[in-house]
């Protein structure tokens, strides 16, 4: 028989009450400061979008050094290529033009390079003053009555610094011609080699430290010093990087050994090198986020399949990763998404600030969106900072695709 209470130690409903009301108060006043949590997380993702949001778009005003309606009786999209070159000979020098012609002879340039280049180097359009998008939409009047009077020969229109065409043009030094084609494919090419290499190191380490490694001296200061590897500064990274890959390893990494070095890349200063870079930063995270998912693979499973007669191996490869793949994928995507934003530790590498030839392999010079935004923020013009918030949507547009894969991943392989 179980033990009876005393009666003289049994609470009375007059002390239950008072210690449930406190409970509840203080459950209350949890609710409450989560809530507010809550909201100040809200307001500062509001303000963050707000704030990117403003500089990306609004009315600007554009001088243009030649108007463009004088160059032709229509409009200059409808002149034709041969139209266009003569527009270019007569509106530059003669040691420019012929520097183009060398460039490209202009009976092989296509009728939107040519245009290109005769609004670039003729129009010269500038722009001489930008709005925010709430003054822009709030403040119209005001806008255009402040234009007719600072910039009378002014072209007050309405700008999307984001746009097809700055997402397909390379990096220029002028504003208006600007795009983030480069950074966009150098961001891909060094997510894809940090992923190539940071992915089958980081699942297979983490498998062996949790199926096949005893708990032992050694074994456990491995352990800690994954976890420690997981909160050092990227910088720090960066800095094993320029002295690994680009130093120790540049013969290899800039493609000399293999004879593939571009002419452009000097000590190994490359795609490659900032990959492998981006690679060990996000390991240490990969190689936990894995032992976590296979750590909560039940363990009924694997002695079930050991049971039947399957081996160690078979048990792994056909029931323990099986079950653990939703969240390895998810962390790993995780992971890949925190290496896209980081600049740091590409800078220490020797990412280029100024760059217009995409990267065509492993052996290019590069650089990424965060560089490109960095560079464009510290510009003194103004109007840079405009596509530097068009650069930041980018940017957030593509590490929310590779969330969303991730949230996708998951739950395709959990019905799984």
């Amino acid at each position: 028989m179980g033990a009876q209470l005393n009666p003289a130690e049994t609470l009375s409903t007059a002390d239950f009450e008072p210690r449930a009301a406190r409970r509840h108060r203080a459950g209350l006043v949890w609710t409450l400061v989560f809530q507010i949590s809550t909201v100040i997380g809200i307001i500062a993702l509001v303000a963050l979008l707000v704030t990117v949001l403003n500089s990306a778009f609004g009315y600007v005003a554009i001088e243009y050094t030649v108007n463009p309606a004088t160059l032709t009786d229509g409009p200059l999209e409808d002149a034709s290529t041969d139209e266009l070159t003569a527009i270019l000979q007569q509106g530059v020098s003669a040691g420019l033009y012929r520097r183009l012609e060398a460039d490209q002879p202009f009976a092989e340039r296509s009728h939107a390079n040519v245009l290109d280049l005769v609004y670039e180097r003729v129009v010269a359009p500038t722009v001489v003053q930008q709005w925010t998008l709430i003054d822009s939409l709030f403040g119209k009047r005001a806008i255009l009555r402040a234009a007719a009077a600072d910039y009378p020969n002014a072209e007050i229109v309405f700008q999307s610094w984001i746009s097809a065409r700055f997402i397909s043009s390379p990096q220029s030094g002028t504003p208006a011609k600007a795009g983030v084609r480069t950074a966009i494919l150098g961001s891909l090419w060094t997510v894809l080699i940090a992923f190539l290499m940071a992915f089958p190191i980081g699942v297979g380490a983490a498998i062996y430290l949790e199926e096949y490694a005893h708990d032992s001296f050694v074994n456990r200061i491995i352990q800690v010093n994954i976890n420690n590897l997981a909160g050092v500064p990227s910088i720090i990274y960066g800095m094993l990087g320029l002295a690994l890959f680009v130093r120790l390893l540049g013969r290899f990494t800039s493609g000399a050994a293999f004879g593939l070095a571009d002419p452009g890349v000097a000590n190994g200063r490359t795609v490659l090198s900032a990959g492998l870079t981006l690679g060990l930063l996000v390991l240490p995270v990969i190689i936990i986020n894995a032992q976590e998912a296979v750590r909560a693979v039940p363990g009924a499973l694997r002695q079930a399949s050991l049971a039947l007669g399957a081996t160690q191996w078979q048990t792994i490869w056909h029931h323990v990763l099986p079950m653990a793949l939703p969240g390895i994928m998810t962390g790993t995507i995780l992971s890949i998404s925190r290496a896209m934003g980081e600049t740091a530790p590409l800078v220490v590498v020797g990412a280029s600030t100024f760059v217009t030839v995409d990267p065509t392999g492993p052996f290019s010079k590069f650089t990424t969106l965060p560089i490109q935004i960095f560079q464009w923020t510290s510009r003194p013009q103004n109007v840079f900072r405009n596509i530097a918030a068009a650069a930041i949507l980018v940017l957030l547009a593509m590490l929310l695709s590779l969330n969303t894969t991730a949230i996708l991943l998951r739950n395709r392989y959990s019905r799984k």
